[in-house]
């Protein structure tokens, strides 16, 4: 069997000839005998596409380098997965101003300048202020000089999040907005190339299409989005609204290329750290099966990410035909293979079953015998994929990634 062959039979339930082992990368520290070059520059770091419009890199990651990815990859035997982000416009009446507020200055912040971005749109204006904070070192994402309306590391720097009251709600509609027409064109060419390039090595895609509940808490901070669905619920189903209008747009448009294999949908903040499970069965539910039931439509699989939770909101993902749930985690959810086992594997595949931390540890027993469990706990379900959860990162040791690499192919075929 080929690595997609492997993956789609992990997804149907069926036989394979082993478990199948895959990877996200966030800036993995690759050794030195599997890195190359690009443009005459070595390629110290190892990332996705998926990060592709939400985060700044330290470095290029060109396409050529997720095929580069790829094919290291395969060398060691693991079955890597292409991935891709859908894009989302914004509307061309949009005008803004970028400025810094200086430490201590009015509307910034005692300790750390202030970036600031106005935006002037037909429903009205928004400021938009996060924190600039030192980077986190070799291999992480960077801060840019301005102030991107979607990157994760805002929500933790925010002063002034983009809708910070249910007044702000219909300007949002002007800058998350579904792909337009040179953007369409932008994506049936990459995916031209990617599968082109998938087909001639046996390789799965991915294509990341819905932010969800993980773009509300983008737009207006965590504690802001969990106020707002209590304290005024109708403009935060609107706000949803509109998020779910640009997320159906980007799932169609992948669901409907050829070569996309399955759509993905971020959850990252649509757990139990959030939200209560009938906050969930309202906000989340209902949107989450207009679009599982849009990528069926069109023969893709539908994936969802969920880290802690899963044992409450795990079974209604099912409902909503998830197909796979990235993860099963061990160490963060603190849900017990045999749990998840029991709640989930008959009915979607799992990903998961050993920890990044794990790997950080370096601990090749604690390792080995985290890949041998989860392998001899969900292995016979034909429904999982083995995956550190949820990405090898800068600070993931090499001896540690062979650890688990070594325990896999000892166990795979248990």
């Amino acid at each position: 069997m080929n690595s997609k062959e492997r993956i789609l039979a992990a997804l149907d339930g069926q036989p394979a000839d082993h478990v199948p082992l895959t990877t996200w990368c966030f800036g993995f520290p690759a050794p030195e005998h599997l890195r190359w070059e690009t443009g005459g520059k070595p390629v110290d770091h190892w990332y996705s596409k998926r990060l592709e419009h939400i985060h700044t890199l330290p470095q290029p990651w060109e396409l050529e380098d997720e095929f580069q990815r790829a094919e290291a990859w395969l060398s060691l035997g693991i079955d890597d997965v292409l991935e891709v982000s859908v894009p989302w416009s914004q509307d061309p009446a949009v005008t803004w101003k970028d400025s810094v507020v200086q430490p201590g200055g009015a509307g910034g912040d005692d300790k750390h300048p202030v970036l600031v971005r106005r935006y002037e749109t037909p429903s009205g204006s928004l400021r938009h202020a996060v924190k600039k904070t030192e980077n986190e070192g070799a291999g992480w994402p960077i801060q840019p000089d301005w102030v991107p309306l979607v990157e994760d590391y805002n929500v933790p720097r925010g002063i002034e999040h983009a809708v910070s009251s249910p007044d702000d709600v219909p300007v949002i509609k002007h800058l998350f907005a579904p792909p337009d027409d040179n953007q369409r064109r932008w994506f049936a060419d990459r995916m031209a190339k990617m599968k082109a390039f998938a087909d001639s090595r046996g390789l799965f895609v991915q294509a990341w299409t819905a932010f969800g509940m993980d773009a509300a808490v983008w737009f207006t901070g965590a504690e802001n989005a969990v106020l707002m669905a209590m304290d005024a619920p109708g403009a935060f189903q609107r706000l949803l609204d509109i998020i779910f209008e640009t997320d159906f747009a980007r799932t169609e448009l992948a669901a409907a290329t050829p070569g996309v294999d399955m759509v993905c949908q971020r959850g990252w903040y649509s757990s139990t750290d959030f939200w209560s499970p009938e906050l969930f069965d309202a906000l989340v539910f209902p949107r989450l099966k207009q679009l599982t039931a849009l990528a069926h439509r069109h023969g893709k699989k539908f994936a969802y990410v969920m880290t802690t939770g899963v044992a409450r909101l795990g079974p209604r993902l099912a409902d909503a035909g998830v197909d796979l749930l990235y993860f099963a985690d061990p160490i963060q959810d603190r849900l017990s293979l045999e749990k998840a086992r029991e709640l989930l594997a008959g009915r979607m595949t799992l990903a998961g079953g050993t920890s990044a931390l794990s790997l950080a540890s370096g601990d090749p027993r604690r390792i080995r015998d985290e890949v041998r469990r989860a392998i001899e706990v969900l292995g016979p379900t034909h429904r999982f994929i083995l995956q550190p959860v949820d990405a090898l990162f800068p600070d993931t040791p090499w001896a540690g990634v062979t650890s688990m690499i070594e325990a896999w192919k000892e166990f795979r075929t248990m």
